[in-house]
Formats: structure tokens, C-alpha cells, sequence
């Protein structure tokens, strides 16, 4: 019977200790947007919205931001990546990547000197293999 008191007193102490170093989500969640998201905003300016989408010059802005979320849940004993920063990078990719493609690249159309050969070639052989067709019929024709 005395093992029962004692095991409940360890059982209290452990749930005491672990809630005192558990993860403090409102904390979390406020340090990533005032630290993190600041940062990331500043920087974002800086590039312009118009380069937004083109991943060579944001890559080092949001991998500082991924680092930043991460550096912030490890100070305060909070896994990584967790729901709280699921929805905080699926709240940033709505404001700042909405319109970007998958690829990460803005979409727009090629230069003149690539896209010219890909409509004129493809024109141009249609138009000569039906000269050939209607050539050909009418040689066969005075043939027969």
C-alpha cells in the first residue's frame, strides 16, 4: 500500500514537470509572427512584389523564415514542424505565392526567337505536305 501514495506522488510530479516544459503554443504562434513573419516581410518588399514568384530570389528569404520557425520551436521546447506552422507557411504561401506556378518560375510567354520557330515550322510543313499531296494526285491522275 505505501508503493501506491508514492507512485501517484511521482505520476503528479511528472505531469507537473512536463506541462512546465511542454510546448507554449500562444507563444510560439506570436514569436513566429513577430519575429519570423517580419523579417520575411521586410525582405519580401525589398525583392518586390514583381520577383515574388521566381523562386532564385526568394529561396533565401523563405529559407530563412523555415530556419527562423525552427529556431523558435526548439527554444521553446516545441516540435518541428507542428500544425502551428503548417498553417502559418499555408497562411504565407495565400498572401505572397497564390499566383505562382508549381514550379516556383512566374509564368509568361518564351521570347520571340523560340516561339517563332515553333509556330512558322509546323505552318510551314503542313502547307508543303498538302502541296505535296495535291502534286502527287494530279501526276497519278495524267498517269493512269
Amino acid at each position: 500500500m505505501a508503493l501506491l501514495p508514492r507512485r501517484f506522488l511521482c505520476f503528479v510530479l511528472a505531469q507537473h514537470f512536463i506541462a512546465a516544459t511542454a510546448c507554449q503554443e500562444p507563444d510560439y504562434g506570436w514569436m513566429i509572427r513577430h519575429y519570423c513573419l517580419k523579417q520575411f516581410q521586410l525582405s519580401m518588399e525589398g525583392i518586390g512584389q514583381r520577383l515574388w514568384c521566381d523562386w532564385d530570389e526568394t529561396v533565401g528569404t523563405y529559407g530563412e523564415l523555415t530556419n527562423c520557425t525552427a529556431l523558435i520551436a526548439e527554444r521553446l521546447d516545441c516540435y518541428w514542424p507542428n500544425r502551428l506552422v503548417d498553417e502559418f507557411f499555408v497562411a504565407v504561401h495565400k498572401q505572397y505565392f497564390r499566383n505562382c506556378s508549381p514550379s516556383g518560375r512566374a509564368l509568361h510567354d518564351p521570347p520571340n526567337g523560340v516561339l517563332c520557330p515553333f509556330i512558322v515550322l509546323p505552318v510551314l510543313v503542313t502547307l508543303l505536305m498538302t502541296a505535296l499531296v495535291v502534286w502527287r494526285s494530279k501526276r497519278s491522275e495524267g498517269i493512269v
